[in-house]
């Protein structure tokens, strides 16, 4: 007799050895990395505010975290509406940048489809929205705040109707 039951049901023996595999293959973290990951900030983090502060000084008036279109789950960091222009400031370790990309050691394939998956809905993200009309704007972290913010204000500037 097979070890199924005739319904395609797993027997109360099945289930639990079922999930002691599942709860084995789960992702395994110790406190300290718990602890440190759960303070990471989705919204305004030091950079986004060092850029929001130059576009602030520059004169610029814009929105933050925000859909750049409605309905959209994704959003963008600054948000230009009337000008079409979405502004996304991307840490170097969560999108892959190619100057300061780490790969975690604990977990490695977990984190490698984790950080894949980031920069492959940054670029979904990017060909939507250009579809859609509007500009992307991507800024690293590490970036300079000023140089970055005066290459948002000269975009800014061009894409304004003359009055």
């Amino acid at each position: 007799m097979s070890a199924r039951r005739a319904d395609n049901r797993e027997s109360p023996d099945e289930s639990a050895a079922s999930s002691r595999s599942s709860a084995a293959r789960k992702l395994v973290t110790d406190a300290a990395t718990s602890a440190r990951m759960s303070k990471q900030r989705r919204a305004d983090t030091a950079p986004e505010l060092a850029l929001r502060r130059e576009l602030h000084r520059a004169g610029l008036r814009y929105f933050v975290d925000r859909p750049p279109i409605k309905g959209q789950r994704r959003r963008a960091d600054v948000v230009f509406p009337r000008l079409r222009i979405a502004v996304y400031v991307d840490g170097c370790f969560w999108h892959r940048c190619p100057d300061h990309a780490t790969d975690p050691k604990n977990n490695a394939q977990w984190w490698a489809d984790k950080l894949a998956g980031n920069v492959a809905r940054d670029r979904a993200t990017d060909i939507a929205l250009t579809a859609a009309g509007w500009a992307v704007i991507r800024v690293w972290e590490h970036e300079d705040p000023q140089a970055a913010a005066e290459r948002i204000t000269a975009l800014v500037k061009r894409s304004k109707p003359d009055p």
